[in-house]
């Protein structure tokens, strides 16, 4: 991961701003796969799944690590994140099987 070195505290300001548009567009991606995902599964059980939740919050939390960054602040990220998208995967799982 290369980051730019910052002159000034406007230069890192408008730094951090071009990131925060790229987390929130990367978000946006994961729920539009979330939302495709449902139309995959079979039930309401199965999206909730709480295997691959682990599974996903082992996962970035160990990519915390190898950044030095907080296992802890990720983990609660995802699971916000999460129990947010799986409440959009029900929805859209519901949408679907609507005739």
């Amino acid at each position: 991961m290369d980051i730019k070195k910052c002159g000034t505290l406007v230069e890192a300001r408008v730094e951090i701003d071009k990131l925060d548009g790229q987390i929130v567009e990367l978000i946006a991606a994961r729920n539009a796969y979330i939302k495709q995902i449902a139309h995959f599964k079979t039930s309401i059980e199965e999206i909730k799944s709480e295997e691959r939740i682990a599974d996903v919050i082992s996962r970035v939390r160990a990519k915390a690590i190898e950044l030095d960054l907080s296992p802890n602040l990720i983990n609660d990220i995802y699971i916000r994140m999460i129990d947010e998208m799986v409440e959009s995967e029900v929805a859209e799982f519901k949408n679907a099987k609507v005739y």
